[in-house]
């Protein structure tokens, strides 16, 4: 496994046939977000408006990585009911859906026969994880990259099983 300065921003750009996320925290408290997360517990506004500072360089990303070709993919896997972060996140969805995201939801009751790594991930291409680690409150503390083929194997066989389980973003009900 090795660190890198290599971005999600530059790895998408590299991206030439997909790019899949898999999410399997309750909670993130990612520092960019928590003003917005304060505020929507506090107002129910939510900032889901594509063109937005916040959501903007997202939406761009992504929507010219689907331009080129490439399949982007986000599983999440959540506990239900679903924390307040989970409701927050599902309300602001329609974004990445927006962007050419497809999104689905599983239960983390359906996910335990499913062989699951340690850490979130994003696969580029099959080929390349960036793993993201995560503080036990939920903040980013790092990530690494790896090419590792067993790792690639592990996260590939994760992902399609979600995937395959899991409920497409317009049809999943929070609980």
């Amino acid at each position: 496994m090795s660190s890198s300065n290599q971005t999600i921003a530059d790895l998408m750009d590299q991206c030439t046939r997909s790019a899949v996320h898999l999410e399997m925290r309750d909670h993130y408290g990612v520092a960019a977000e928590a003003e917005d997360f304060r505020k929507w517990l506090e107002t129910g506004h939510i900032d889901s408006d594509p063109a937005s500072p916040g959501w903007a360089p997202w939406v761009d990303l992504v929507s010219r990585a689907v331009d080129r070709g490439v399949a982007v993919r986000r599983a999440r896997i959540v506990s239900e009911p679903v924390t307040d972060y989970i409701r927050y996140e599902h309300a602001s969805t329609s974004v990445n859906v927006h962007a050419g995201e497809q999104v689905r939801w599983l239960p983390r009751r359906q996910a335990s026969t499913i062989a699951l790594p340690g850490n979130d991930f994003w696969l580029f291409d099959d080929r390349i994880i960036r793993w993201g680690h995560f503080s036990g409150d939920g903040a980013l503390v790092g990530h690494d990259i790896s090419e590792d083929p067993a790792a690639v194997k592990l996260c590939t066989d994760a992902f399609e099983a979600v995937w395959d389980r899991a409920t497409p973003h317009a049809e999943y009900q929070i609980h």
